[in-house]
């Protein structure tokens, strides 16, 4: 089998969104609307169990706070929220942009420059995967993605597989011949459930998650001079994640 395809989770992938850009806008979303509430770190991290936002905010106000009451409908309520979050998240990219993770502007460049197709598979909004690939990589390499799946595009949000498998039927390409990369056990489910094998990159908040499935787990995708820690799996003797190794892996 020949690697015609990498698809790409976003936050916590792509660059580290989730602890500096949706949490600190969740926050702000929060102070504006009034409310007491503040997701600290570590209660972010709990609640990133939860695919999406606006699922994660119904978690939150459900299981955190049950005697708390509101005059509207709560999926008005938390629609309304989101959108404020999102505006939040958005000035946080323009003016002080994510940087992306070690390795992927690299990794991208090349699978562009030899025709592997790019893809996005992530829950968040398009809006917000397409605000940071613009404010990260740049409007231009951001047109190297010719696929994103994201957000409000399936019913099922990870780890259901439903992302996945929309970005392989917007790909025209099987599971073997593509690749996936991701930083957490639910997006490792709903990859390895649409039939993709996967390699993870571990983050703060995802480095003590169960990873068996995946078939190679990473500190980062690495660079030439700044070698990636092998946490599990074959690397096949490389030090960086190239297409090599990623060519090497839809093989085995």
């Amino acid at each position: 089998m020949t690697l015609k395809a990498l698809i790409f989770d976003v936050d916590g992938t792509l660059a580290q969104t989730e602890k500096h850009g949706h949490r600190v806008a969740f926050n702000l979303a929060f102070q504006k609307a009034g409310l007491s509430w503040q997701w600290d770190i570590d209660l972010y991290g709990d609640l990133l169990e939860i695919g999406g936002g606006k699922e994660r905010l119904r978690h939150y106000i459900t299981h955190y706070l049950p005697e708390f009451t509101i005059n509207e409908p709560l999926d008005q309520f938390i629609l309304s929220l989101h959108r404020q979050k999102t505006i939040y998240y958005r000035q946080l990219l323009v003016n002080n942009a994510i940087p992306l993770r070690l390795g992927v502007k690299r990794l991208i460049t090349e699978a562009y420059n030899q025709n592997i197709k790019l893809a996005i598979a992530s829950t968040a909004s398009l809006e917000n995967v397409k605000a940071l690939l613009d404010t990260s990589l740049g409007e231009e390499m951001s047109k190297y993605f010719e696929v994103i799946a994201a957000g409000d595009m399936v019913k099922n949000k990870k780890p259901a597989a439903d992302i996945y498998l929309l970005a392989l039927e917007k790909l025209n390409l099987s599971s073997g011949e593509c690749l996936a990369i991701e930083d957490t056990n639910q997006g490792l489910i709903a990859a390895t459930q649409a039939g993709l094998k996967t390699v993870i990159t571990i983050n703060d908040y995802s480095k003590n998650q169960n990873f068996d499935d995946a078939f190679l787990v990473l500190n980062s995708l690495g660079e030439p001079d700044l070698f990636f820690q092998v946490i599990k799996g074959n690397n096949y003797h490389h030090d960086y994640f190239n297409l090599e190794l990623a060519q090497k892996i839809i093989e085995n």
